[in-house]
């Protein structure tokens, strides 16, 4: 993990289990930043970086590794996550 501070941010690098059980990094991270702007409404901004990814996941892992709409489709998951259970 790299930021966790709720409500004000959360931010990780996602890694991948090697064989042996230990987590392996590939150099890129997410970041949302909400910033509350009234009740039931919040701005997030949201960090997709890869600065860090070593040359040789760059070789065979082309950057960005996929297109905007995913970033838009993380944005619309943690809006899901976020919203409050509706009352039965």
């Amino acid at each position: 993990m790299l930021v966790f501070d709720p409500p004000r941010a959360i931010g990780w690098r996602p890694g991948t289990e090697t064989g042996d059980g230990e987590l392996e990094f590939g150099g890129w991270c997410w970041r949302y930043d909400p910033v509350p702007l009234g009740p039931g409404e919040t701005e997030v901004t949201l960090t997709y970086d890869w600065s860090a990814v070593p040359p040789f996941i760059r070789e065979y892992l082309r950057f960005p590794p996929f297109g905007p709409e995913h970033l838009i489709n993380s944005l619309h998951h943690l809006a899901e996550l976020a919203a409050p259970a509706s009352r039965a």
